[in-house]
Parts: structure tokens; C-alpha cells; sequence
């Protein structure tokens, strides 16, 4: 069997998605007993890591049956007053603009779990 170069071994994960890295390196944890985590986060594409790391916008489609909680949550993440709250949960709309991805999905997960439906743009 010919010997796999290193440059040959870059150019593969270059092609690879984010779960085909991931599935190599729970294969690699499997075969020789490592964990390889920091060699993995370091061979994504850097187009994939610039991408995720870009600035977000968390838009409100809809408030969902719980509403009233939607409500709080939009005043506590957005600092808006109670009459412009409801009517982003009304009407949809930006709740956040050009936020970190990290914050943009905890935002997310947050209305999410009050039950609204949210989008990332």
C-alpha cells in the first residue's frame, strides 16, 4: 500500500464536510486510543471557520402559543419596552442584528425554547 503523504492527507480534509471530519476523528479516538480534537478544529476548511464565526442577524418568524414568554424574552435580549416587544412578537421581525454566531444561536436556542420560531440570516 502506498504511503499517504501529508500533503495528500491536508488536501483530503480540505474536501471533506465538518461531519466527515468528525466521523475521522471519532475513528482515529477508536484506533489508536487519542483524542485529536485540536488537530480536527484546526484542519476545517477555513472558508467553513471564517463562515461560522460571520456576523448573524436573529430574526422572529413567529411568537409561537407562548407569546407572553416571548415577550420577556424579547425586552430582556433586546432592551426594548414592553409595547415594542409585543409588536415584534406581532409582526416578526429583527431581534438582533450582526451579533456573534455564538450569541446569535444562544439567542435562538433561548426563544426557541419558549417556543418561538426563529431564523438566522
Amino acid at each position: 500500500m502506498a504511503k499517504l503523504t501529508k500533503e495528500d492527507f491536508i488536501s483530503a480534509l480540505k474536501e471533506m464536510t465538518i461531519l466527515e471530519v468528525k466521523e475521522l476523528v471519532d475513528a482515529m479516538k477508536e484506533e489508536f486510543g487519542v483524542n485529536p480534537d485540536a488537530v480536527a478544529v484546526a484542519a476545517a476548511p477555513a472558508g467553513e471557520a471564517q463562515e461560522s464565526n460571520a456576523a448573524k442577524t436573529v430574526v422572529l418568524k413567529n411568537a409561537g402559543g407562548n407569546k407572553i414568554a416571548v415577550i420577556k424574552l424579547l425586552k430582556e435580549i433586546t432592551g426594548l419596552g414592553l409595547v415594542e416587544a409585543k409588536a415584534l412578537a406581532d409582526n416578526g421581525g429583527n431581534v438582533k442584528e450582526n451579533v456573534p454566531a455564538d450569541e446569535a444561536n444562544q439567542i435562538k436556542a433561548q426563544l426557541e425554547e419558549a417556543g418561538a420560531e426563529i431564523e438566522l440570516a
